[in-house]
């Protein structure tokens, strides 16, 4: 016959390994309740902070403004004066003239369309300049450009500061996405000797 006292030693040896493996498996899986045969489970997210960098770009930008002048406007007049006046002069200095004193003195012809064309030229400049000169002011606006640099800051996003929980302990990691409300990590079991 079977002896009950034995049994019931049996069944409550059978009893404490099975309580004693479930203790060890739960502590093992974590909050999840389940103990991954793969080395991964899952920790529970609790704050997520995005990290930025400030960059400075320089971008080239064309600046421009209206700016006032003041000019004289010459009427076409002084020259056109000044260059019949040199003509006639030029014309009468090309006629001819005497050289020399006395009886011995002789007359002199000149090249009359040269003297001419000479005198002028003279003429329209000279005129020119004093027409210039005496035009009355005027104001006018110009547009004025440049090229500058503007420096433009822009954020850029680097990642995501990540704290997370597993088995009561707080964690923090740089991920590069946002994780969402739960993290994947790598459950390592080593033994202590």
């Amino acid at each position: 016959m079977v002896n009950i006292h034995n049994l019931c030693k049996q069944l409550g040896l059978v009893g404490l390994t099975a309580c004693l493996v479930g203790l060890s498996a739960h502590s093992a899986a974590g909050d999840s309740g389940y103990y991954p045969h793969d080395g991964y489970d899952y920790a529970t997210v609790t704050a997520v902070t995005p990290v930025y960098n400030d960059i400075q770009v320089v971008e080239p930008r064309t600046q421009c403004w209206d700016q006032t002048v003041t000019y004289r406007q010459p009427s076409p007049a002084g020259a056109i004066i000044g260059g019949l006046i040199g003509a006639a002069v030029g014309r009468d200095a090309a006629r001819g003239y005497r050289h020399g004193w006395g009886r011995h003195s002789h007359y002199h012809r000149g090249n009359k369309g040269a003297g001419m064309v000479a005198g002028a030229a003279v003429g329209a400049v000279v005129g020119n300049a004093i027409n210039s000169h005496n035009a009355p002011v005027q104001y006018g606006t110009e547009q004025r450009c440049q090229v500058v640099e503007q420096v433009n800051t822009r954020r850029e996003l680097v990642g995501y500061d990540v704290n997370y929980q597993y088995n009561g302990q707080t964690y923090l990691i740089r991920t590069n996405q946002h994780p969402g409300d739960r993290i994947r990590v790598r459950v390592d079991v080593t033994p202590v000797l």
